[in-house]
Order: C-alpha cells, then sequence, then structure tokens
C-alpha cells in the first residue's frame, strides 16, 4: 500500500525528501513551494529547486502568498491527503491546514531536538562547534519546532565541516529517515510519537547581517566555527585593504594553526591570522564579484604581506 501526500518544500535541501518519497511509490497528490523570486543580474523569475523538480515529475505545483486564509485551508483539504510531508517550506501552517491530512503534518527538521529549534539549525550548529547533529522527524503542531518527535538519527560533525557540507549529509539523511517513518505509518496505521524534553531547548534565529562579520579578537576556535558555520553562504566576512580602501573578503575555509599576534594580522605568508587566542590559517577565501579561489591564489595577487591587517 502506500500513502496520499502533500509536499511542502523550497530549497535545495527539500528535493532529496521528495525524490525518496516518488521513488517509495507514494501517491503526490500536490507540491506547495515558495513563489518564484527574481534573481541574477536580468531578475528574471527562477522556480525554488522543489518546483523545478516537482514540474519535471508532472506533478501540480501551488505557490500561494500565504495558507492563512479560509480559501487556502479549504483548497489544501480537497486534497484529501493521507499525510503532509514538510521541509523547510518558508511559510507559516495554520491549525486548519495541521489538521487537514488524515495522520497530519509531518517535518523533517535538521536537528537534535529540542536542540536548534528555529530557521537555522545546520548554521547554528556549526556556529557553535557542536560535535554531533542529526535530524528528526517530527508531527508538526502550532509551536515552533515543538512537536512530538517521531524519530531521529544523528551524526558526527567534523572539526573542519562547513555547513554546506553538514546540509548535504542531513538532506539525504532526512529523506531516509521521513521514507521510513512513512512506511511505518502505511504498515501500522500509526507512528509512536515521543514528547520532546523541555530541558535542553535552544533556538537557531535566522541569521541576519549582524552574524556574519567576523571579530578576530575571540579565540581561534571560535572564529574557525564561525567561518565554517557561515560557508559557502551568507559566508562570513572581513575587510582587508589591497591599497585601495578597505575591501569585503569572505572566509569560505580554515583550519587550525598555531601562533599568537596582535588579532586579525597576518603572521605568514601562507595565512595564518593571528585571533585573540591563538591562529587560523585561511584556506579558501572569495573576494567581491570574483570566485573563491584559495588563499595562496589570493595572496600571491593581491600581494599581501605578514603585517596586514584583516579587520
Amino acid at each position: 500500500m502506500t500513502l496520499r501526500l502533500v509536499f511542502l518544500g523550497t530549497p535545495d535541501f527539500s528535493v532529496p525528501t521528495l525524490a525518496a518519497l516518488v521513488d517509495a511509490g507514494h501517491e503526490i497528490a500536490a507540491v506547495y513551494t515558495r513563489a518564484p523570486k527574481p534573481a541574477g543580474r536580468g531578475m528574471t523569475l527562477r522556480q525554488s529547486p522543489v518546483h523545478d523538480f516537482a514540474a519535471k515529475q508532472g506533478f501540480p505545483v501551488f505557490t500561494p502568498r500565504t495558507l492563512r486564509t479560509a480559501e487556502a485551508a479549504e483548497a489544501f483539504r480537497d486534497h484529501a491527503a493521507d499525510a503532509a510531508v514538510v521541509v523547510a517550506y518558508g511559510l507559516i501552517l495554520p491549525n486548519a491546514v495541521l489538521e487537514a491530512p488524515r495522520h497530519g503534518c509531518f517535518n523533517v527538521h535538521a536537528s537534535l531536538l529540542p536542540r536548534w529549534r528555529g530557521a537555522a539549525p545546520i548554521n547554528r550548529a556549526v556556529m557553535a562547534g557542536d560535535a554531533e547533529s542529526g535530524v528528526a522527524i517530527m508531527k508538526m503542531d502550532e509551536g515552533l519546532d515543538t512537536g512530538p518527535v517521531a524519530r531521529m538519527a544523528r551524526v558526527s560533525v567534523g572539526p573542519d565541516e562547513t555547513a554546506g557540507e553538514l546540509h548535504d549529509r542531513l538532506a539525504d539523511l532526512g529523506a531516509a529517515e521521513m521514507a521510513q517513518a512513512l512506511a511505518d505509518l502505511d504498515r501500522l496505521g500509526v507512528l509512536h510519537l515521543a514528547p520532546q524534553p523541555d530541558e535542553g531547548v535552544v533556538y537557531a534565529h535566522k541569521l541576519g547581517n549582524e552574524d556574519t562579520r567576523i571579530d578576530w579578537s575571540q579565540p581561534a576556535q571560535a572564529v574557525h566555527d564561525h567561518c565554517r558555520g557561515l560557508s559557502p553562504f551568507p559566508a562570513a566576512w572581513c575587510t582587508v585593504d589591497l591599497g585601495k580602501g578597505p575591501e569585503r573578503l569572505k572566509i569560505l575555509r580554515t583550519r587550525m594553526a598555531s601562533g599568537s599576534g596582535r588579532a586579525g594580522h597576518l603572521l605568514s605568508s601562507d595565512g595564518v591570522v593571528a585571533c585573540g587566542a591563538g591562529a587560523l590559517q585561511l584556506v579558501e577565501v572569495q573576494r567581491s564579484g570574483k570566485a573563491p579561489m584559495s588563499f595562496a591564489d589570493f595572496a600571491r595577487g593581491a600581494r599581501l604581506e605578514p603585517g596586514a591587517r584583516f579587520a
């Protein structure tokens, strides 16, 4: 047997789960995703990754601006779904929508709930230096990632792993866990749901501009975690004077190094920069309007010498 499903998702992270549902043979009654947005230099409308995938599969795609109206809720109920699967959709689901499917709405959340509820769990986990992450399959309620959990899977986070690398691993893991949860639901008709504990709640607030600038006065480990937690997007950044005034430089990859000195100053030609305590080696950087490059290539073109200051 298979389930009749509605899928709600938008970015690349969502696509593996939708693909897994298709591979499992479930009936996809409808796909909801965010409306196309202007992108690129020409500001042409660009569909979301989920929209592109669903269109190629021939699924009906819906891009409402909100689900909070009575009309939107009625249209959602008309799909007569057994369950809805939500993966980084980007719109709030009101109670009328949450209760519309026969078994409810299930979410892939990229953290070990209740740690890192909220909008940016992968970035925040890496920025905090967490040694472990994972995914939770949660039945949604009206709270912010507060619903009971059906499945949880854990992974170790490498000491130099970036948010982008963890993102890709968790996207595949979440797809596998959701596929198994729905197989259990289809077979048993019900899932065992465990309430989230009250202890250990941490919120992964949406990333803002104030989160991205590097503070070289912090210890090297904190700067390292900050840089990898924001790589490749939106990317941690600092400024450096290359002879025409301060220029913004994104720091995409770093590694821990030995050394000490004035915070933010280049200690050696191979990219070791002093932090508030310890030092960090810059491995991959990106100038404004340029492609990512190794620090060695950047330094060669910029003629950087030890003593140069990153601010």
